[in-house]
């Protein structure tokens, strides 16, 4: 799907974001996940979200040093751009990727130059384009997919994340390393919000006990490698040629230069 993002240049919709004289065009931008995979009735299941364009109000939003210490200023930013009104913690984290480009390609346009490896880079934002394998595979408006292990040949059930799954993740590795400062289990925290049951069993209790005592390396490998291939994202990855004239991808460096560049750190 090149050229993913190109149609917020080609269809303006001049619509009021609120009822008063002063009015604010928007877009409807599509989700990678289609809305598939959330609930039947809920508002992105249109497969669609509604933006505003930025405005003052926002570049504040981008310049305010406490969101910025505290990590929050993008999901602030994205909030206030947001016309579609839903619960923005059941995003789900590809969808969230989507939102984020085009709101970069609606505040300051398509092309994002930045330094890459001591040279000035430039990658046209629009023709990002997205992935979704396993959109002939799924039951609309379930977000949980099958997977038997490959070595022990247990069999789970696992979802894709959420804004608000990536939350409470951070939060229970906060509160886990107040405890013990050298505790290192983000690996296996996050893997106990992704799988929603073992062999059929759903408690959190036995997912828990089995991620901790009972999930092999491998396996765990095998199941990130699933779930980055059945979920639905935007490729940020762009090419690039190393001092030797070979061509290279690396990921898209995005941070709070990417929606302000002179903003002060």
């Amino acid at each position: 799907m090149a050229g993913f993002f190109i149609f917020i240049y080609l269809y303006i919709n001049q619509y009021s974001y609120m009822e008063s004289k002063f009015k604010l065009p928007t877009e409807s931008v599509e989700l990678p996940s289609k809305g598939l995979l959330y609930p039947e009735g809920h508002p992105l299941s249109g497969g669609t979200i509604e933006m505003k364009y930025m405005t003052a109000k926002e570049e504040d939003i981008l310049t305010n040093q406490n969101y910025i210490k505290n990590g929050t200023v993008i999901d602030r930013l994205l909030k206030s751009m947001l016309v579609t009104e839903f619960n923005y913690d059941d995003l789900i984290i590809g969808d969230k990727n989507a939102i984020m480009i085009a709101a970069r390609i609606l505040s300051y346009g398509k092309d994002y130059e930045f330094d890459f490896n001591g040279k000035p880079t430039s990658v046209d934002l629009s023709l990002l384009d997205t992935r979704f394998e396993s959109e002939s595979n799924i039951k609309r408006g379930q977000n949980e997919f099958n997977f038997s292990l490959p070595s022990t040949g247990d069999v789970l059930t696992f979802k894709l994340l959420t804004h608000g799954d990536e939350k409470k993740i951070d939060q229970e590795i906060k509160g886990l390393q107040k405890i013990n400062k050298d505790n290192l289990s983000e690996v296996t925290t996050r893997l106990k919000y992704l799988i929603t049951s073992v062999n059929g069993l759903r408690d959190q209790k036995d997912i828990r006990e089995f991620v901790d005592g009972y999930l092999l390396a491998k396996d765990a490998r095998a199941l990130r490698e699933e779930y980055s291939k059945v979920a639905p994202d935007v490729n940020l990855l762009f090419e690039y040629e190393d001092e030797n004239g070979a061509e290279k991808e690396a990921a898209l460096p995005i941070g709070i230069t990417f929606f302000w560049p002179d903003v002060k750190l």
